[in-house]
Formats: C-alpha cells, structure tokens, sequence
C-alpha cells in the first residue's frame, strides 16, 4: 500500500519550525560580524593611539637669549640700570628673597636671589646675592650664603624672543618631574578628583552628564577626567556629540592601559590650551606661567596656579588681561575647592585669594622685539649650522646682542631722526635709518636696527637696502694704493684738478669737489680726510679699477661690484650690513671674520650642538690696515668728522668716515674706536633727498649713541713693519711747513725727505 503525501499544512508547519532558527542564525552573523567591527575599529583606535603617545614629541620654538649681563667690582653700572634689567627679565622685587627671580634695593645694593641657567659651559644654580654700589660703579659682590666675594656674575640673559614652528604654537616642556606639586593639587581638585584611583573614566561623574545630557536632548555636560580631556585636546575634535563622547570614552580607556598616570599627566600640563597671542596658541602651564606671570613655572605661587587651573574651563572668557573680573572670581572658586578637600589652609586661603591677579600687562618676551636683530639670527644659524641640526625642537640659541647698547642705538635713532626732520621741515616719519654695531675683533653683531621702529621688520634696511655708499668707498681706494709702498705712502702727493673721463657709452663724466673747487697738488692725507673726490678717482683710476675691486673683496665686499669709474665715488649699492664687513676688515687689523650672531646652540636637552667654525683670513696685510686705520683717525682730527673732537673730546682717538651721495640721497657714517665698530645710514624709502650730509645726518646719530655707550679710543698698535717717522705736517692745511708731525710710514719705504706742499 502506497505512502501518504505530507498534507499541505503539514508543510506549512515545517517551514514556521525552521524560520526562527535562520533568524537566529541571521542575528549570530550580524552579531559577529558587528563585533569583529568593533575590535577592529578598536584595534585601529589603539594603534593610533600609541603610536601618536609613543612618537609625541611637541613642536617647541627655539628660545632666543641676549647676551648675559655681566658685573664685577669696578664696572661702570648704575643701580637703576640693573634693575630696570632684572624686571625686564621677568624678576618680581620683594621684601624678602623667598625663591629665584626675586630682588630688593636696598640703600646701596640690591640683593638678588638668580635663577638657575643652562649656558654653553655649563649649569649655573641659583644662588642669593649681593651688589654693592659705590655712585654708579660696583664696589663689590657677595655670596649672601657664605659672605664670600664672588669676582664675576653672569646674570640670566634676557629672552628676546622665539622662533617659532611652521604650524605657530608655542609650548615650554615640562617633565612630571618639574611639574609642581601644587599644580597637581590645584588640577585634582578642580578637574578631577578621582584621578589616581580611576582606570580613566568617572563613572558617577558620567551617570551625572548622562542625565543632564538626556534631559537636554543633547551633549550639555561632559563629566570628562583629566585623562579624557587629554583624548579630547590631542585625537578629537570639539564638536559636542553622543558619537565623539563615546570615542572620547574608549580611548581614555585604551590610554589607561597602557600608560602611567605620571605619563598621561605630564602630557596633559604640557598639551591643555591656555590661551591665544595673536595668532599663536598657547599650549601647557609652563609656556602660560611665561605668557601671563613673565616667570617660570616653579615660580608661581599657589594663586597664580589657581589663576592657570581655573582658565583650563574655558581660556577667552577667564582671560585675565581682557576679563579680571571674571577671573579672580574663578581663581577664587579654584582656592575654595582646594580649601575644601585640604589641600590648603585656611591661612594659605585667605592669604591667596586676597592677592591681586598679579598677571604683567603683556609678556614680557615676545618674537618682535628686536625684530631686525633676530632675522639676522634666522639667517646665521642657516649659514652657521645644517638643517638637520635646526630641526632639533626646542632649541636654547645664545646670540652676541647686547640689550644695553641695542636700547641706546634705538633711542639714538628715535631722536635723532625726529630733530632732523623737524629741523629740515619734513613731516614725522620721512626719514628712515638702519643701524649695526659690531665688536671688531670677534665680528659679534652686538646691535641692529632695520627701521626706525623697533617694533617693525617689514623690510630689515640693515641687511636689504642696498643703496650708493658715497665715500665710504674711498678707504677702499686709499688702502689700495698704500698696499703698493714703492709707489704711495700717508703724504704722497695727489693731483686735484679737473678731470674729464670719457666713458664707454661715448659720454664725459666730469667728477666734481663738493666744494666745486679745484686744490691742485694735496698730500695723500688730506685728500681722503677732506674726501676730496677728483684726487680720488685720479687715484683709483691710476691704480686701476680691478685693483681697487679686489681690494672691496678682500675687505668683504660680497656683492657684485661692476667695472665702471663711478665706484670710485661710492656708486656702488650695498646695505649697511655689508658696509660694516667692509669696515670690519680694517678696523680689525687686515682680518676679515665674518659678522656673526649666534655664540651657541644647545639642544633640547641641555647639550651643545656641534658648531661649524667661521674661517678667518688675513686678506689685507697688516701695516696696510694700519696706515688705513690711521688715515681715518685723520678723518676725525682733520677732516669731515672733525665735530667727533668736539662732542666726543674725552674718547679721542678714533677712526671714521663720512659718506654722502648724489643729491642728497643717502647720508652715511662709519667709525670706531677700540673694540667698537657702528655703521649708520639715514635715507628715504622713496629715494627722495634727505637735505643731509653723512656728517649733519648719520653722524649726528653715530655722536649720541657714542655719549652713552662711551667706546673706548683707538690703540694704534703698529706692526714691526711700521715705524713712525717726523715730516712737514700737512693733514691740515692751515698748517705751517715749519711744523712738524709724526707719520706712519714702512719700514725699507720710509722718504728721507718731503716737500711740504
């Protein structure tokens, strides 16, 4: 008999059987598949994590210092000077020395607690001091803790400035180890109260900002640990959804799991943002304590730090320079919470919270302001170091500026520029000057300026103006023609009448005196001191153009220097930078060393970085720089800068040139004495006339700075091959022939005998 077919119903029943065990095994895939998803993405996550932790080094912007100030007894150093230093460097005057960067005046001294430094050769701790002044020199110094003399201080240099990385933060790294412990304190109890006890996140904290959230029907209220905001400030964006908050949440776990919370603190001081200058951020407490207190972070007081804890909740609106108010009310809550959980005393409390805000009017370093100066730095550590020792982060570079004389040449020019103007009616701001001052036997840039504001450096005139240097040239020629004993000597005669040269083009070129006399037969002397320009170019032209350009070369000159008869009057464009390597080389003796400003780099961590030594030539021998040396201190006694022995009588000798070009474009001075060396120029942007000579414009600029900074005369020292000889004086030439005068000549080239003429 035949089996029975399964009825239809029973089929129907059979498929309802299997449906919930597909859906099941449809759930299970899905369930898988999301879950491998999950760790996936987790797995991803956490790559990046680490190996943006591991690799984190922060872009920190080289520091830039000035030279340190040093004092001994006997230095000329007035007691305000030295303390107009001190709180320029950020150092707070107090009634007792409780820690570093703090001062007191007293009577006849000032008493400095100093900081702790690293130099090139070495650390230098902190220590207490005294200085003692007797009118406006230094008695003595003493060790406050040992009564000890100490002979020499070296007090901190002063930060001028940063150079900062392409993306323009700006951060001071801290370690956990220099992280103080009431920033600690301070930062637990205002952000996190459970930090060392949580694996990196609050749960009842989150409960908390769950319901509010919930309520508001969207992220109010984060609830975030220290560690989460860290997650926030260096992987997420700002943006407040349910979406990041969960990232947010995962990756402080991951983060727990593999880091300390010594690491993950330390990257939170170093990382939080604190505020914005300009377009700069602030990132971390240690660049914020510079930023708003003009000290370092070990300096700061328990309401300072309260100050810096409280504006973690928001940087703009707890601003304490734009909202004091505001401020000192969320300073005052951050000394409360302390109070409350003990981490302060009641008389700690009550002292802090009734102090001032204390933050400085602005920070008291800032990247602008020697602007000229430390584009200068910008452009010698590419010239002095590779590139690969500049990528180094955190770079402390040591330059050759000395603030004292930098602030001087700056109000000298102010001045100056002002007296000028009023005086040869043009309306403020026609005039425009650039400045260098150097030391000659080093090549140390000790000051420049590139605009008679300080605060500018749009176009740095000291090292990209190139203009007609006028006379200046004319040592140049001088120094060629003594370079050749047989033939010139200080008073050999030169011929001073008109003069017409046909040039290449077809034309005549009639050089003229500026006086429009002709002098006939004039001592070699006189003709550079009274810079007569037709015996000049007589001069040159006798000596031959390319002689006199290979001098310029020798002397520095780096640019290019055509072949035409009109150099020889200084139509020769160079920016005042490179006029002061050209009087570097003379004024040093016949070496050339290249201007510099960087003494040393140390890196990130202290060390010195290796440095690349300038190579220093002897291209002009020695009793030639010499007669040439002289011959410019006959410029100051006989000559065009003859106002120098007037207004400068107790600094005599010194050596200089005057330079002026066509129409009065550009007035130039040059000159020094024994170690200083400073090269002025005053001209228009426009290239319009000025109305000035390089005596009534740049030298007047050259003559009050040297009233203060007071540059010691010039020792002409001769080389064995020079001997002084007694002839006719004839530098001046109301001089009678009846006179006589000692003269530097060569040895084996000395005349016997000279006409007085």
């Amino acid at each position: 008999m035949p089996k029975k077919r399964p009825t239809p119903r029973k089929r129907k029943n059979s498929t309802k059987k299997r449906k919930p065990s597909l859906m099941k095994q449809w759930l299970l895939q899905i369930s898988i598949i999301l879950v491998c998803v999950f760790l996936s993405y987790c797995v991803f996550i956490d790559f990046q994590i680490r190996k943006e932790f591991d690799g984190k080094r922060w872009s920190i912007p080289a520091r830039v210092y000035s030279q340190p100030l040093e004092l001994y007894a006997g230095r000329h150093y007035a007691q305000h000077a030295i303390t107009e230093r001190l709180e320029n460097a950020g150092y707070k005057s107090v009634a007792t020395l409780n820690g570093p960067g703090q001062f007191r005046i007293r009577d006849s001294s000032i008493e400095v607690y100093s900081r702790e430094f690293d130099y090139w050769d070495g650390t230098e701790a902190a220590r207490k001091l005294r200085i003692n002044f007797s009118g406006k020199r230094i008695k003595e110094i003493l060790d406050i803790g040992t009564g000890n003399v100490v002979q020499i201080i070296r007090l901190t240099p002063m930060l001028i400035g940063k150079i900062f990385p392409l993306h323009d933060e700006d951060r001071v790294l801290v370690t956990y180890e220099d992280i103080p412990e009431p920033l600690i304190k301070a930062l637990i109890a205002v952000e996190d109260k459970t930090y060392f006890e949580h694996f990196g996140l609050d749960p009842k904290g989150i409960l908390r900002s769950l319901f509010v959230n919930l309520m508001a029907g969207e992220v109010a209220q984060g609830g975030s640990t220290l560690t989460q905001q860290l997650i926030k400030n260096m992987f997420l964006t700002r943006e407040r959804t349910f979406s990041r908050k969960i990232n947010e949440m995962l990756m402080a776990l991951m983060l727990e799991y593999h880091y300390s919370k010594e690491n993950i603190l330390s990257a939170y001081v170093n990382e939080i943002y604190l505020g914005q200058n300009g377009q700069r951020s602030i990132h971390g407490f240690g660049t914020a304590a510079e930023f708003y207190f003009s000290k370092p972070l070990a300096e700061l007081n328990i309401a300072e730090f309260a100050l810096l804890v409280g504006m973690v909740k928001g940087a703009s609106y707890y601003n304490p320079r734009k909202q004091p108010e505001r401020a000192l009310e969320r300073r005052n809550l951050v000394l409360n919470l302390l109070l409350e959980q003990d981490f302060i005393s009641t008389s700690e409390y009550k002292r802090a919270s009734s102090t001032a805000l204390g933050v400085t009017a602005k920070p008291r370093w800032s990247s602008a302001k020697y602007p000229a100066f430390i584009d200068l730095v910008r452009r010698h550590l590419k010239r002095d170091y590779r590139i690969d020792d500049l990528r180094n982060e955190g770079l402390q570079i040591h330059t050759s500026l000395d603030v004292d004389k930098q602030e001087i040449a700056q109000n000298s020019v102010k001045h100056s520029l002002s007296v000028l103007e009023k005086h040869k009616g043009f309306n403020t701001g026609t005039l425009q000057s650039a400045l260098v001052i150097a030391e000659q036997h080093s090549g140390e840039v000790l000051a420049l300026i590139g605009d008679r504001n300080k605060d500018r450096n749009a176009f740095n005139r000291a090292l990209d103006a190139k203009r007609p240097i006028g006379s200046l040239i004319k040592p140049a020629i001088y120094m060629t023609a003594l370079d050749q004993p047989s033939r010139y000597n200080v008073l050999s005669s030169l011929d001073d009448s008109k003069l017409v040269l046909k040039q290449s083009n077809g034309q005549q070129w009639a050089p003229d005196n500026y006086d429009n006399q002709s002098h006939g037969n004039v001592p070699l002397v006189r003709s550079i001191s009274k810079s007569y320009n037709v015996s000049t170019v007589r001069l040159g032209m006798a000596l031959g153009l390319e002689n006199v350009i290979r001098t310029l070369k020798n002397l520095g000159v780096s640019s290019s220097i055509p072949k035409l008869p009109s150099i020889l009057l200084g139509s020769l464009n160079l920016s005042p930078y490179e006029v002061t390597q050209m009087y570097q080389t003379i004024a040093s003796g016949g070496l050339q060393i290249p201007l510099r400003t960087i003494r040393a780099v140390l890196d990130d961590k202290g060390q010195p970085l290796k440095h690349y030594d300038l190579k220093v030539r002897e291209y002009v021998k020695p009793e030639t720089a010499f007669l040439t040396q002289f011959l410019l201190t006959e410029v100051v006694q006989n000559g065009t800068a003859k106002r120098l022995t007037r207004e400068l009588p107790s600094l005599m000798p010194l050596a200089a040139k005057t330079g002026t070009t066509n129409a009065l474009r550009d007035s130039w001075f040059a000159g020094f004495g024994d170690r200083l060396l400073a090269v002025v120029w005053i001209g228009r942007d426009n290239n319009q006339p000025t109305k000035l000579t390089g005596s009534t414009g740049a030298m007047q600029i050259w003559i009050n700075m040297m009233k203060e900074i007071k540059l010691a005369p010039l020792l002409l020292i001769e080389p064995d091959e020079i001997e002084w000889r007694n002839y006719p004086d004839m530098s001046n030439p109301d001089s009678s022939c009846s006179q006589t005068k000692a003269y530097p000549v060569i040895k084996n080239y000395a005349p016997g005998y000279i006409k007085c003429f």
